[in-house]
């Protein structure tokens, strides 16, 4: 064999061994930090949904506070204009939109959103998710890890978390910075999907 058909051969071995991609590190098993009354955060909301047969997209911004007896939501537009505002306490739901319009009160959070905002969104579920907890299809508490990032609730919410953050303490401790949550729909609300990336955490 000449030297040429050598270093061919030697060069296409190094080019082949170049392209090759080392093999990537095993998603980390560690699980989020335990659930938590107290919350406050910022982030991007992105709702798909199928309302009568027509697709409807929407994103906002959105501030979030929670303790354990309340939640406080506000929705904005890109433009840091306020669409909505929303309380929900164990004695119901409240949401003020922009302008003049009165505020509306309901028992449920997920129908007044449908029937105010066109979209559920999901406040009770959202307090836990928002952390990585859930509790799954079987009733039982289930808690995300990278390892681990994919569960149906008991409320037929599929999630799914596709990106994650540090604790900001120093430790191994993932936090959920994106999830995805999916639902099948029900009522004049035929398909549902979020896209929820956290941006700040206070």
């Amino acid at each position: 064999m000449s030297f040429k058909t050598l270093a061919a051969i030697a060069g296409a071995a190094a080019i082949l061994c170049g392209c090759a991609s080392a093999p990537s590190a095993p998603a980390s098993s560690a699980a989020v930090a335990p659930y938590a009354d107290a919350l406050a955060l910022a982030g991007r909301l992105n709702a798909r949904y199928l309302k009568d047969g027509k697709q409807e997209s929407v994103t906002v911004n959105f501030t979030w506070k929670q303790d354990a007896q309340r939640t406080d939501v506000a929705l904005a537009t890109q433009f840091g204009n306020t669409v909505a505002t929303i309380e929900v306490t164990p004695q119901g739901a409240t949401l003020r939109e922009g302008g003049n319009k009165p505020p509306v009160r309901a028992p449920s959070i997920d129908a007044l959103s449908a029937r105010a905002l066109g979209w559920t969104l999901p406040v009770a579920g959202m307090r836990s998710w928002l952390q990585g907890h859930a509790i799954d299809a079987n009733g039982k508490p289930w808690s995300a890890s990278p390892a681990n990032s994919e569960v149906t609730t008991r409320e037929g919410w599929r999630l799914r978390y596709t990106g994650w953050r540090e604790d900001g303490a120093g430790t191994a401790t993932p936090r959920p910075q994106r999830f995805d949550a999916e639902h099948p729909g029900n009522g004049d609300i035929q398909e549902m999907a979020l896209r929820v990336f956290v941006e700040q955490v206070e």
